[in-house]
């Protein structure tokens, strides 16, 4: 394969991924904050998630197996798809239905976006293991770059769901964006270069799970790492906000919204920033890959104390808090977004091009299994503590990802 065309295939593969993840975070503040005002209990709006999730899980195992067996563009082209009918079937939804019955159907819609989002992800991720330089640091630089810019895309979503929810209200919100998916979706089936594994008719299932050690203990710490942000960032956060910010009003939610939107975004677009500078603050251009290992131990070490620090802060309370909370949440998303920059990179440096696909898979299985189990602590560590149960609960989920990273050799 030539430069020229390998870039060409990784610059149409992360235009695709850009294109989903920016309706991914849209759909997940649309969904949140909609019925949120419905009157749904922290707990119900987690359930909202945990299909999602769950799906995740399953579909990471699957897509590996199916991408080795048929080709990565063809489960690039499947979630995307995915993504657009998940989208329509949710514009179905009937504000007269019950909330038991809502609960189920937005549930099942959710699954399939979870489906949607994984089959497109692995696809992405797999690909930059084969199309990236493998000289001078080139394969952190090309996935940092696809993962920092696939998170700010997705920060931009989340303000845009917000924005879309205050204006146009959600069925047209969600009608839209199935209908720019869609055309995204023809657009890449239309012009994507050659240069991808068109799949081996060999591949087994059973060779999805790994047995080297150090993608299952990266993949461990993964899963713990995912759970502790998720479990203050899916649920606590966006209702604590709202409990501050609006007074029940028309006019009071609206100005929630936007402020829990733009929080939202900005958090993820900083984060996918950070993301993309990692190998820069690193140096990893200059350094092995055990030293790497070595700081993916250090840094997630220091991310266990910042949601300590800021649980102890709420849980005292003091004029001010909210300034304070804001600035800690900040901090800890530039601490996350080195640590996943840096599994980012490991999991394609462990791995090796024949079993690119499946090890990711498997490692985005555990991902996908930290966000459901960060998801769920979500919404019940809020309705029984609060926000300080919630960041508490982050910091022992971040202990546990540095107890993980450190079985790393």
């Amino acid at each position: 394969m030539s430069q020229n065309t390998g870039l060409a295939a990784y610059i149409t593969v992360t235009a695709a991924y850009w294109a989903f993840m920016l309706t991914d975070g849209a759909l997940r503040m649309l969904v949140l904050l909609h019925f949120h005002t419905l009157g749904f209990s922290p707990v119900q709006l987690a359930y909202l998630f945990l299909l999602y999730e769950f799906m995740g899980m399953v579909t990471n195992l699957s897509a590996g197996w199916i991408a080795a067996r048929f080709g990565l563009t063809l489960t690039l082209y499947l979630g995307l798809g995915i993504q657009v009918m998940a989208l329509v079937a949710l514009s179905q939804l009937d504000p007269a239905w019950s909330i038991a019955l809502s609960v189920v159907f937005v549930m099942c819609v959710q699954g399939l976006s979870g489906v949607a989002k994984d089959l497109s992800k692995m696809s992405a991720k797999s690909a930059v293991k084969v199309l990236a330089p493998k000289e001078g640091g080139g394969l952190f630089r090309w996935v940092a770059v696809l993962t920092g810019s696939k998170n700010a895309v997705k920060g931009f979503g989340f303000l845009l769901g917000a924005g879309l929810l205050a204006v146009a209200g959600f069925q047209t919100a969600v009608w839209a964006m199935a209908a720019v998916l869609a055309v995204i979706l023809v657009g890449t089936f239309l012009f994507m270069p050659t240069g991808l594994p068109q799949g081996k008719k060999s591949a087994k299932f059973s060779q999805v799970f790994s047995s080297d050690p150090n993608i299952n203990r990266l993949s461990l710490a993964r899963m713990f790492l995912f759970g502790a942000r998720d479990v203050w960032f899916v649920v606590g956060i966006p209702i604590y906000f709202y409990s501050v910010l609006s007074d029940g009003t028309v006019a009071g939610n609206r100005t929630a919204f936007f402020t829990i939107g733009t929080f939202m975004a900005v958090w993820i677009i900083l984060y996918g920033l950070v993301q993309g500078l990692a190998p820069a603050i690193l140096k990893a251009k200059h350094k092995t890959t055990p030293e790497i290992v070595t700081a993916a131990i250090t840094w997630v070490g220091l991310l266990t104390l910042i949601p300590l620090a800021i649980s102890v802060a709420v849980w005292v309370d003091f004029s001010g808090l909210v300034y304070f909370v804001v600035t800690g949440l900040l901090l800890f998303g530039f601490v996350f977004a080195v640590n996943s920059s840096v599994h980012s990179y490991l999991i394609l440096a462990f791995t090796s091009e024949e079993r690119v696909t499946m090890d990711v898979g498997f490692y985005y299985m555990s991902n996908a299994a930290g966000r459901l189990i960060g998801t769920l602590l979500s919404g019940v560590s809020y309705q029984i503590g609060g926000l300080p149960l919630c960041l508490f609960t982050a910091a022992l989920m971040a202990l546990a990802s540095t107890l993980a990273a450190m079985r790393l050799k």
